[in-house]
């Protein structure tokens, strides 16, 4: 959206969460990072795959145990009215379950995830990236599902360093939920 000024030049107006509600729903993902409006088509199957099998090993080790909710996209984030995104997971522990709102996460979550795919790569390593380092996300993983890998960027002080890289062949761990530990290869075993 664009409106012109006294200067008759034109200034960006940027999009808000109340913008986005008011988009007729498509089955396409719609995100906000500072204000500039991104649509996603719907992901493959295997992104599809790599998702529901991590996110069922997260529940049985942090839902069911209480430790944490475990929520899919399309599930908002909102940070604030001009960055609002749609992980494809989103690990929100006992001690922030207060963003859990009726309408969406509205605040920080302790873990999100996002799966890499060719329409959604740059902007999950970067934009997404420097995003989440902005609000204070303590750790981001991102998921590489062709290759079987996961990065997790995790904070250290106030910006993200590598804090693991795992292939197939690991088993994912995380120090903010300490009994969690997920083998791999299960999830991207391909069929």
């Amino acid at each position: 959206m664009y409106t012109l000024g006294v200067s008759n030049v034109a200034r960006r107006i940027p999009f808000t969460y109340q913008d986005l509600v008011g988009v007729p729903e498509d089955g396409k993902q719609r995100e906000l990072i500072d204000g500039d409006l991104f649509v996603t088509p719907s992901p493959t199957t295997l992104h599809q795959t790599v998702s529901r099998l991590l996110q069922f090993e997260l529940m049985v080790a942090l839902e069911r145990t209480n430790i944490a909710k475990v929520f899919n996209a399309p599930m908002d984030v909102i940070f604030d009215q001009t960055n609002v995104v749609q992980p494809d997971l989103i690990i929100v522990g006992q001690a922030r379950d207060y963003i859990i709102t009726e309408r969406a996460l509205e605040g920080v979550p302790d873990v999100i995830i996002e799966i890499l795919s060719s329409s959604t790569s740059e902007r999950d390593r970067h934009y997404k990236r420097r995003l989440y380092e902005h609000f204070q996300v303590p750790e981001y993983w991102i998921i590489d599902p062709e290759h079987g890998l996961i990065e997790v960027q995790a904070l250290l002080d106030t910006t993200y360093g590598i804090r693991a890289r795992y292939d197939r062949s690991s088993t994912l761990v995380c120090p903010l939920f300490p009994t969690l530990s997920v083998a791999l290869l299960p999830i991207f075993a391909r069929k």
